[in-house]
């Protein structure tokens, strides 16, 4: 499985991106995914997990009401669109995939496979 993340640039304070994973490969399908992010300094940390069935979601308090995550499995897509983005936003986002797995989980260790990361800017 490969995972190519999109969408990343620099956005003014209070804009909107919407960051997009392609996967390849027939894992993707009943596959739960996520999203986790790493800032300047910053270990990295949950952001958004989407179950196989897309029927369940989970967010970290820090981007709830804000960011939601999304997935077309006719593209092999999953998206994270992200509204009201503030300077502790920036970032650099990966997604990931739990190949074995539909549930979601907030934990790295769980998931599979990682894209290479997309980098998020946002001035304050």
């Amino acid at each position: 499985v490969q995972l190519q993340a999109s969408g990343g640039g620099l956005v003014q304070t209070g804009g909107s991106l919407r960051l997009s994973c392609a996967a390849s490969g027939r894992t993707f399908s009943s596959a739960a995914m996520g999203w986790f992010r790493q800032g300047p300094g910053k270990e990295r940390e949950f952001v958004a997990t989407i179950s196989g069935s897309g029927a369940n979601t989970d967010y970290a308090d820090s981007v709830k009401g804000r960011f939601t995550i999304s997935r077309d499995d006719a593209k092999k897509t999953v998206y994270l669109q992200m509204n009201n983005l503030k300077h502790e936003d920036t970032a650099v986002y990966y997604c990931a995939v739990r190949s074995y797995s539909t549930f979601w989980s907030r934990r790295h260790e769980d998931y599979t496979y990682w894209g290479q990361g997309t980098e998020v800017t946002v001035s304050s």
